[in-house]
Order: C-alpha cells, then structure tokens, then sequence
C-alpha cells in the first residue's frame, strides 16, 4: 500500500517539475519587459487572482514586499465592491488566471484600463480577455495538470508560483538587495535572527569591562566580577586594546597574580569583531577559537572597543550553537 502512495508521489512530483521545465523554455522577450514595466512603477504592484490563483497571487505579493518591491494583494470579488480604490495611478496591477477568463476579474480589468494602470496578465490562453487587455502578457505552456484528469490546479499553480519568484528575484537582483535590507522586512522569526547584527546583542559603555595595562591585579579582578563576564579587555595609554584577561590567563598566573599588572598577565591581540557584522559569524568565530566573549571593535579603526559580545548573548537570541 505504502509503494502504492509513494509512486503516486513521485509521479506528481516528475510531471510538476516537467511543467517548470516547459516554463523556463518558454519565457522569451515579454519576461523583461514585464520586469521594466514593474521597475517603471512608481506606486504599487497590485497582485490578483481568484480560488487557487488567489492563493498564488497572496504569496507572490507577500514576497514582492518582503524583497524590495511594495507590493499587496487585491481579491477580485472585493475589488467590484470598494477595493478597486486600493489602486491608483503609479501602481503597476499583475493579474493571475490559469484560463484567462475569470468573471470576477472583468471589473479589476476594466479598471486597470480606464485608469491607464498597466497590467502584466499571467493565463495559459494567449487569445484570453486577461492576456489580449494586457499591457504585457507572460503565457503559461500548456503543461499537463498533475492530476491525471486535467481538472484539478496542479501543475498550472506550480508554473505561476515559479513565475512570481522569477519576477521577484530578478527585481531583487536588479536592486542588488542584499542580507541587511531584507533583515529590515524580516527582524522576526529564524530569518531575522539569522540576519541580527553584533551591534543588536552586544553590551555597551559601563557594561563593558575594560582595564589600562598598567591597572593593578587586585582592581583588575574587581572589574572582572562587577561586569560578570569573566574576562576583561585591556587597553594602552591611548585607550586602544591591547590584550585581554580570561580565566585561562588568571590560572596561568596564580603564583604572584596579585603583584603583576594587567599588562603583564594580558594575552596580546584577542579576537575581535565589528558592530555590522552578522551575528551568525560572532557565534562561528567564538566556536572555532573555543571562547566566550568577542570584544567588539570600531569599523575604522579595529583597536577601539565599542562594546562586547557574549555567546550567551548569541543563544539568547535563538542562534544555534
């Protein structure tokens, strides 16, 4: 039985991915100029498209906006009944429709045409009323629905998720968008806390803690305690740093700890790390050098402390160790 449900599986998956192919080969001229007319859009891109289209549409307008291009979904059905307002001159309205000739489209079309709003229609039926009333038309290859019967939306919804993700990253692309831009659109959930930055979980000013090289052991081992980190950056004369003391180095030097300097018990040039860098690469560095702390240091000028990073800062976040 198992067999049974795993062939049938593998069949869905072979013909979708059949279907892809027969996209890719298909896209010609008409995908940049989709992608020049969205780029000329001055508002927003207004994503529609009715039953499985519609859930399509909500997903390509959620990763629109989610990637540098503004972008919300309009139900056709509510659009015939006040959300038509929703778009205006500037935007730019791609419509979704596997036929082509959807009822309840007919008003948002109309719409787009007597408010001289360009449209990209996106059907199967390059002589449909979606694709022939639009101002750019992205036809879909007749590919076999992964159904068997023809009737139910499979392979022709895969096709335009595709296509949404293509028009997304090559707008993406063409933006260059990169890590800290999406992290804007995306500061919850795994993604945002992949994408933080040391300067969002690090310790700043009087939690740092930070002694002179010439700082006595004894006050050196106060600092230690009342900023509870378990180690202490060192500085020179002109406050840049210089070393660092962890409890590595206190046990290294039990024997006359108390009448050596910080200086002398320091080891020279720790590790570091700057503000805008991502946290992600905080936490590999303090893996692969086996510590706990990384003092954070100034962009231009890489021995000026301006905070301190803990792992437990790092794992507080959610960043696997």
């Amino acid at each position: 039985m198992t067999k049974k449900y795993l062939a049938t599986a593998c069949r869905v998956i072979r013909i979708e991915a059949a279907a892809l192919e027969e996209l890719s080969i298909s896209l010609n001229d008409t995908f940049d100029h989709a992608i020049e007319l969205l780029l000329n859009g001055t508002g927003r891109v207004i994503v529609s498209g009715m039953g499985k289209s519609g859930h399509i549409a909500r997903k390509i307008a959620a990763t629109f906006a989610s990637t540098g291009t503004p972008a919300h979904f309009v139900h056709p059905a509510e659009a015939s009944h006040g959300d038509l307002g929703m778009m205006a001159q500037g935007d730019v309205a791609l419509v979704l429709s596997n036929s082509g000739e959807t009822p309840e489209l007919s008003n948002l079309i109309t719409y787009t045409r007597r408010f001289s709003i360009p449209m990209i229609g996106v059907a199967s039926n390059p002589t449909s009323t979606l694709l022939s009333q639009s101002d750019v038309a992205l036809v879909l290859p007749a590919a076999q629905e992964a159904c068997g019967t023809g009737i139910v939306p499979t392979s022709s919804t895969t096709m335009t998720l595709a296509l949404g993700d293509a028009l997304a990253i090559a707008l993406m692309e063409h933006r260059s968008f990169t890590p800290e831009h999406f992290r804007k659109f995306h500061p919850g959930g795994k993604l945002g806390v992949r994408l933080s930055r040391v300067a969002d979980l690090m310790h700043t000013d009087n939690r740092v803690p930070l002694v002179s090289a010439t700082t006595s052991m004894a006050d050196t081992l106060i600092e230690i305690t009342q900023k509870s980190f378990g180690t202490v950056g060192v500085l020179d004369s002109k406050a840049q740093l210089i070393g660092i003391i962890s409890d590595g180095d206190l046990r290294r030097n039990m024997e006359g700890l108390l009448e050596q300097t910080a200086g002398q018990v320091m080891t020279p040039n720790p590790a570091t790390i700057s503000p805008d860098a991502l946290a992600e690469k905080a936490l590999s560095l303090m893996n692969q050098r086996k510590i706990t702390c990384l003092f954070v240091v100034k962009n231009d000028n890489p021995r000026v402390v301006v905070g301190l990073l803990h792992i437990h800062d790092c794992l507080r976040a959610g960043l696997d160790q």
